[in-house]
């Protein structure tokens, strides 16, 4: 397919910078077959009903973004991706400074050493610590690794550590947050679990790359970059056993979905699953794990508004987008919301 039919226009201005306060009080599209309705996120348990089941994923994002140096040149690093042995996969800037064996120091006894230099400002870091002491040094030097489109002077603030990471985040290892997830309150799970609504975890490390605009002019040539990713087996009997006693299984966000429709089996059975997705979902993709789609409004030529496009067709999003727009709603990360019923039944 041409990404070409996966662009719109957006206006700046549309762009969120701030979520909502509190979370829930954002807005919400529905988007059904029979047309949209203009709702907020504190209708969600009007909107579901009892037996109905919530897949949240409870990746926590790591204050990947990094300031250091080398000498007495000045260089900032995001991590986007792990490579495993106490190496990642960062973009560095200015990546033109660096050469293998350079040595950034972030802090006193934190310090990575540049493996190797890659392409589009890209390296490969050696910090030689295990992954729970990475992360304690991320969480002491570290900042919250905002997409570019978030305006901030300085870069994340202290509002962007409680901001930008779920109520629920319980495993650290993403670099970008599962944004469908940022609208719940503790008051909002309450008032779902009340209504006899379900909510399970599983977890999806949300790598850089999951935001990005497609670069290629044909969807077939995208590569997908591969998410860690677990469903375990108490989740899995949880998704299975709701389907099976009438309930819909609601994906809050498409790291879930995708996560989902990775670990399906004989025909809509979730088996549990612990490794990598890069699952691409374009239209004419058949679902077989998810009944409803929480999710976020995203960038144009994404691989994100290509899967919402096939859980709920192409002109239909389209529309949907072009009413969102009209109507003021709020993009991105920190923008509002909108549930997706399928085109059709899966």
């Amino acid at each position: 397919m041409k990404v070409d039919e996966f662009d719109f226009d957006l206006p700046r201005e549309r762009i969120a910078d701030r979520p909502a306060r509190p979370r829930d009080a954002s807005r919400l599209l529905v988007v059904r077959p029979g047309g949209l309705e203009d709702r907020a996120m504190g209708d969600l348990p009007r909107l579901l009903a009892p037996g109905d089941l919530l897949v949240l994923n409870d990746t926590k994002v790591i204050p990947a973004r990094l300031r250091g140096s080398r000498g007495r040149a000045s260089i900032e690093v995001t991590l986007t991706e792990p490579l495993g042995g106490g190496s990642w996969r960062a973009l560095a800037k200015p990546a033109r400074k660096l050469r293998a064996g350079d040595r950034i120091e972030f802090a006193s006894r934190f310090v990575a050493e540049v493996v190797a230099r890659g392409e589009a400002g890209f390296v490969t870091l050696s910090f030689g610590l295990a992954e729970d002491r990475l992360f304690a040094e991320l969480d002491r030097h570290g900042t919250m690794p905002l997409p570019p489109y978030i305006r901030r002077a300085d870069g994340a603030d202290a509002a962007d550590r409680v901001d930008y990471q779920t109520v629920y985040a319980a495993r650290p290892g993403a670099v970008a947050a599962p944004t469908a997830g940022l609208h719940f309150t503790p008051e909002l799970l309450a008032a779902l679990a009340a209504r006899g609504i379900g909510t399970v975890t599983v977890t999806l490390h949300v790598g850089a790359g999951t935001f990005l605009p497609v670069t290629a002019a044909e969807t077939s040539a995208h590569v997908m970059h591969a998410e860690r990713g677990e469903i375990s087996e108490a989740a899995a009997a949880r998704v299975n056993a709701a389907r099976k006693s009438g309930g819909r299984v609601v994906a809050v966000g498409t790291t879930a979905l995708r996560l989902l429709e990775t670990a399906v089996r004989d025909g809509s059975v979730i088996a549990p699953f612990a490794g990598s997705t890069d699952l691409f979902i374009l239209p004419g993709y058949r679902f077989k794990a998810v009944d409803l789609l929480l999710t976020n409004f995203h960038l144009p030529r994404s691989t994100l508004f290509m899967l919402v496009c096939a859980f709920a067709g192409i002109a239909r999003m389209k529309s949907a987008y072009a009413h969102a727009l009209a109507a003021g709603y709020r993009f991105y990360s920190y923008g509002d919301a909108s549930l997706l019923e399928p085109a059709e039944a899966a």
